[in-house]
């Protein structure tokens, strides 16, 4: 029976930790910590476990219905274990590379929740304006895919934005919004134009995984805090009480500010989160620099610079540069029908992933 012998292996030793996992989960005195990592294992390690089986009980078949093909004297079994054989070999190898899919290796930050930077880059107002349309594209998706969307802070202008921070919460939000990180331009007619000729603007969007402490080792002594008075619309505690807080990480000069919350202590605690997450994505950057060769994929080496996507108005044109997709059908894009473009990012991914896995 030919079947990928060195997968069957490495499947059997998953099979028996999945085994043990659950006996450890049935364990009294546990601590949360460990009973949250144990309970993540399994759920990541459940479809690999079905499949095996699955794949197990062909093995199993095709090597019994080989066993009567060669030994047994009765025409009509051996033309029937001889069917199943031929159906059985035609489906091992398709079974093999969905499971091979299933053991390409999890970014450990998929399952988080995500906080996006938006600015304008180049373009001047058009900018501000795009990253205000972006944002509504983002918001849109969020609502589809059942996330919740929070403004962390923001700063508008008569045009559009001049930054806007915000959160996306849910589930596995990393694991897609990952793939929106670099630069985005936009090619239209610009409302101020009287022209009608077409300018091109640019707007950089970062998109962090949410840490805590538990990720991010702080030290307190570290941190500068200062509170100053909310400005600009959010309520009646805004120019009358210190609720707005800035705070500096005096290593590494990393800057975070929130005035969106109701409170010092709600803005203070938005504070670390996006503090966490820039110190994160500084260690990330410092990282890819020693081994810039090492993560170059769809996300880049997540220079900021990177060019990404082209969203051409006047032909209702949609291009991703990295996996080279064109979509006629920006409008709908920007409704927030992400799926498609993010679908065939995922999908890039799993075969760049797939070509080194060494199973």
């Amino acid at each position: 029976m030919e079947y990928n012998k060195r997968l069957f292996e490495s499947l059997e030793s998953i099979a028996k930790k999945f085994v043990e996992l659950n006996q450890k989960l049935e364990s009294a005195n546990l601590p949360v910590s460990q009973l949250t990592d144990i309970n993540r294992q399994i759920k990541h390690t459940t479809p690999i476990y079905e499949k095996f089986n699955e794949y197990k009980k062909l093995i199993d078949n095709g090597i019994q219905d080989e066993k009567i093909v060669s030994s047994e004297t009765d025409k009509d079994l051996v033309e029937l274990a001889k069917l199943e054989l031929d159906e059985i070999k035609s489906k091992i190898p398709t079974l093999e590379e969905e499971i091979k899919i299933l053991l390409l290796p999890v970014d450990p930050n998929n399952e988080k929740n995500v906080i996006v930077e938006m600015r304008p880059g180049a373009g001047g107002d058009e900018a501000g304006i795009f990253v205000a349309d972006v944002f509504d594209m983002y918001k849109r998706y969020a609502d589809k895919q059942g996330w919740k969307v929070k403004i962390m802070d923001i700063s508008q202008n008569s045009c559009g934005y001049d930054y806007i921070f915000f959160n996306i919460s849910g589930e596995e939000v990393y694991s897609k919004m990952k793939f929106e990180s670099g630069v985005h331009r936009v090619q239209r007619v610009p409302a101020t134009e009287s022209k009608g000729r077409v300018h091109t603007s640019t707007i950089t969007v970062a998109v962090l995984p949410e840490f805590d402490a538990v990720d991010v080792k702080i030290n307190p002594a570290d941190l500068r805090i200062d509170t100053y008075r909310a400005s600009g619309a959010g309520g009646q505690h805004v120019n009358r009480t210190e609720s707005a807080v800035r705070i500096t990480h005096i290593p590494t000069g990393v800057v975070v500010s929130c005035q969106e919350g109701k409170s010092q202590f709600e803005n203070r605690d938005t504070c670390m989160k996006m503090l966490y997450a820039k110190l994160w994505q500084k260690q990330e950057d410092e990282r890819n620099e020693k081994i810039s060769s090492m993560r170059k994929s769809q996300v880049g080496t997540g220079d900021r610079s990177e060019k990404i996507r082209t969203y051409n108005y006047p032909q209702n044109r949609i291009t991703d540069h990295r996996i080279g997709l064109t979509l006629n059908k920006l409008d709908q894009i920007m409704q927030g029908n992400l799926d498609e473009i993010i679908d065939q990012l995922i999908a890039d991914e799993q075969t760049r992933l797939m070509t080194e896995l060494k199973i």
